[in-house]
């Protein structure tokens, strides 16, 4: 007779990682139309990307008609000085076909400021997850990321704040992603000290802080780990590698875990999350013009979705180079020849103060004031304004002497 499996409870309103493909969090690759994308394709979960805790708080919730999400916006610096200047929207997420499956992930170091700014968003989503594997410095530059695998102290009290506070408030799990440690018994003792924070999932991603995604995953600790998390009743989820659904399902089988996260190969072809049985892999051009309806959808930012369609067309394809050159959504769709989707690219580009004729951001047509600017303390800027139309020498009172005869010129020493 076999043991029942542990299992540590599930919050009402979270979500179990067991059994599930999902999306890796990643900067930029991971904002809403893709996520949107990889669940259109099969995707369980999807991860945002970390966002800090700083950089949620303060923000204000709003529901935004045109597109159908849920914005957390906060004024940008510039409107001290210019008060027209639209709000800059931090986090984005749809409602309704995100609902249940969107982990929020957060950048923190403090526990504190990790309880604050998941409380502005624990309502909307099905998990906070604590980003303890980001190796990049703009994550651990401050502590955060992989910086606290260091300091484990630290990241178990950020774990065991937020389910504290999160947990019997808004009802849902809270988890960690990390990364192996240089020996197995290194991470070993991490990954006890963290299951038994109160957490419902893990997610281990199979490099050591300094390798690069280059570098070939590293799965001889990924039994041991999921062993640990087996033992404490939590989900341990594996990430590095991962190329399919289909072979997400064998690793799972061959090393014990009970989920996989998909991050690169998402990346290029959301389509890896569908089955075999439901089309697999598709080509790219089907992808690019799914993924270009929602980002208009959405109304994404331009900047992100060129971004994200130079990962999705292939270097090689003749369209590549073209993409560099277009400064629209409108010029996107001529150019990859979706007809269909011109209407909507022009309202998109209208919408977002695009250029639909592919000369990008509409300028400032509007003349400085220059008294206003001095008076408001930019001194610099009414002098730099003033100095954009010089008068001439003379229109300044400068006397300029009259020039030599030719033969004087000719007889002055060299």
């Amino acid at each position: 007779m076999t043991s029942e499996v542990k299992k540590v409870p599930i919050p009402r309103k979270g979500v179990d990682y067991r059994g599930k493909i999902v999306l890796a969090p990643m900067v930029r690759s991971g904002e809403l139309p893709s996520r949107l994308l990889a669940l259109h394709y099969g995707a369980d979960l999807v991860w945002g990307p970390e966002t800090v805790d700083r950089s949620m708080i303060g923000t204000t919730r709003r529901y935004n008609p045109e597109t159908g999400t849920i914005d957390w916006t906060r004024k940008p610096s510039s409107a001290l000085t210019d008060p027209g200047v639209k709000d800059s929207i931090i986090y984005r997420l749809h409602p309704e076909r995100e609902a249940g499956k969107l982990i929020f992930q957060i950048g923190t170091s403090n526990p504190d400021l990790a309880v604050q700014a998941a409380r502005l968003v624990a309502g909307d989503v099905a998990g906070i997850d604590v980003n303890a594997g980001c190796p990049k410095p703009f994550s651990t530059h401050d502590g955060m990321g992989a910086a606290l695998l260091r300091t484990p102290d630290k990241l178990c009290a950020i774990l065991e704040a937020l389910v504290a506070n999160i947990v019997p408030e808004f009802e849902i799990g809270i988890s960690v992603k990390i990364r192996i440690l240089e020996t197995a018994e290194l991470t070993e003792a991490l990954v006890r000290r963290l299951v038994a924070t109160g957490i419902t999932g893990l997610t281990v991603h199979c490099r050591t802080t300094p390798m690069r995604p280059r570098e070939r995953a590293l799965r001889g600790q990924l039994r041991m780990i999921a062993n640990v998390c087996h033992e404490a009743g939590v989900a341990c989820l594996m990430n590095g590698d991962v190329e399919s659904r289909e072979h997400a399902l064998k690793l799972i089988e061959e090393y014990g875990v009970d989920g996989a996260m998909i991050a690169t190969q998402a990346e290029k072809n959301s389509s890896c999350f569908q089955s075999e049985a439901d089309g697999g892999l598709l080509p790219w051009n089907n992808v690019v013009k799914q993924y270009l309806r929602y980002a208009m959808e959405v109304e994404n930012k331009y900047g992100n979705t060129k971004f994200m369609l130079t990962q999705l067309i292939p270097g090689k394809a003749f369209v590549y180079r073209e993409i560099s050159s277009c400064k629209s959504y409108t010029r996107i769709c001529e150019m990859l020849g979706y007809d269909d989707l011109a209407e909507r690219a022009r309202e998109v580009d209208l919408s977002l103060d695009i250029d639909p004729d592919n000369t990008g951001k509409k300028k400032n047509t509007k003349k400085n004031n220059t008294t206003a600017l001095a008076a408001g303390g930019q001194t610099a800027m009414s002098r730099g304004a003033n100095s954009l139309v010089k008068k001439s020498l003379s229109e300044r009172g400068v006397q300029i002497p009259p020039k030599p005869p030719a033969s004087e010129v000719a007889s002055l020493p060299a």
